[in-house]
């Protein structure tokens, strides 16, 4: 057994293809402490549904185009670079009001669990 393992996603623009244009990394990289979503959508997509989450808190990573995510009712515009966290009861949905594809990454954790972080989870080797 190994101390890693590793999953290829091809070119994220291919994502696009996949049925909802995203490919959940849990399993394919035995995930234990969140949940982690690379996300390549088309022009004029948008999540059908408002959710919300029992334990996960969620943070969008933007990487290309532009969107929206609604937050308890409230439409946060993001774009390239942006970073947006929601706690798990907050009722949210995404868009995309690109021109083009739209890609994020979404990583889900359980909110108030992260007890390290950084340098303080780091010992030299």
């Amino acid at each position: 057994m190994t101390n890693y393992k590793t999953t290829e996603l091809g070119k994220i623009e291919d994502l696009v293809k996949l049925e909802n244009g995203k490919i959940f990394l849990h399993d394919a990289l035995e995930l234990s402490s969140c949940e982690i979503s690379v996300n390549s959508v088309p022009k004029g997509f948008k999540v059908p549904f408002n959710h919300r989450h029992k334990q996960n808190e969620e943070i969008y990573l933007i990487l290309k185009g532009e969107g929206v995510i609604t937050v308890d009712g409230t439409a946060v515009k993001v774009k390239e670079g942006s970073a947006v966290k929601i706690l798990p009861d907050a009722s949210r949905t995404i868009e995309n009001t690109s021109d083009g594809e739209f890609q994020f990454i979404c990583v889900q954790a359980k909110a108030n669990s992260l007890e390290q972080y950084g340098l303080s989870d780091a010992e030299l080797c």
